[in-house]
């Protein structure tokens, strides 16, 4: 059953959120950078794979002034449908404000995704606004995200025009509806909570995505069946005397095998029709922090 906007909002003070964390800084002055390198045994946004289930390689940087100010860059190697077109990596330009407002911590900002030598229209943008603060041992964020409509969350192929499913056209190479433009919103929550003297953290997550049905060019698309709920559940272990995290999760998404099927081939393993990128899986990462 698909969760709907209602209960996910409800449901969003009890999540975790699966993006890379820059957890350790070193300050110069009123300028911080911070940044991470890590490989992951799955690349799942969202709860989808961008690595076709594959090993990935994923690091960035983040420099920020004590004004609030902050920009970074991120990236991690793709492959299968995840590639959208592009050179087998995603490549993330961040700008944003952080502040502190009655104890709790508002971030906004936006988010250029970018697939290097792929076509200009495979890029997006996506604002977000983040609000993080802690209640005894747990660290809580809530946050939102919204990609207004641009060709790369366009419904390129419409199962209204020619007769022709989505994955029917897609698996025929045919735009039905070339050149449209969508947008999309996602919600998500956060939650995790440190065991004291264990070096281990806990953490879940929950996100909500509802927008482009369909896909764009090269199969482009972050919310592919239009509406599906994600969540994540697992915990981080910080090597004492390192700066090395191993972390596992279990990553799933309410999108069915029939809705999977329908997206043909492009939303499968290997875009071959084998095996299911938004199906349960546990992810295993090590991070390094800098």
């Amino acid at each position: 059953m698909k969760i709907r906007l209602a209960s996910a909002i409800a449901a969003i003070a009890i999540a975790t959120a699966a993006a890379p964390a820059f957890a350790q800084e070193e300050a110069s002055g009123p300028i911080t950078v911070s940044g991470s390198v890590g490989l992951v045994s799955d690349y799942r946004f969202r709860g989808v794979s961008q690595s076709d289930r594959n090993m990935a390689i994923q690091g960035g940087f983040t420099i920020s002034h004590e004004s609030g100010p902050y920009i970074g860059t991120w990236g991690s190697n793709l492959s299968g449908w995840g590639t959208f077109g592009g050179a087998n990596m995603e490549l993330d330009i961040i700008a944003g404000y952080k502040t502190t407002v009655g104890g709790a911590t508002v971030d906004v900002g936006a988010t250029w995704y970018m697939y290097p030598k792929g076509f200009d229209n495979t890029d997006f943008i996506e604002a977000y606004a983040k609000v993080s603060g802690t209640a005894g041992p747990v660290a809580l964020t809530a946050g939102v995200a919204f990609a207004p409509k641009q060709e790369a969350l366009g419904s390129w192929y419409d199962a209204n025009r020619f007769g022709l499913t989505a994955g029917e056209a897609a698996f025929a190479g045919t735009y039905t509806n070339e050149g449209d433009k969508n947008s999309n919103l996602y919600v998500w929550g956060d939650v995790s909570s440190a065991i004291p003297d264990t070096g281990l953290t806990l953490k879940a997550h929950l996100g909500y995505s509802k927008g482009n049905t369909g896909l764009g060019p090269f199969a482009t698309s972050v919310a592919p069946t239009g509406e599906y709920a994600d969540w994540l559940v697992g915990a981080d272990y910080a090597i004492g005397g390192t700066p090395l995290t191993l972390g596992v999760a279990y990553v799933d998404t309410d999108i069915s095998d029939a809705e999977a099927a329908y997206l043909q081939p492009s939303f499968s393993r290997g875009q071959d029709g084998i095996g299911s990128i938004s199906a349960a899986t546990v992810v295993v990462s090590l991070t390094a922090a800098f």
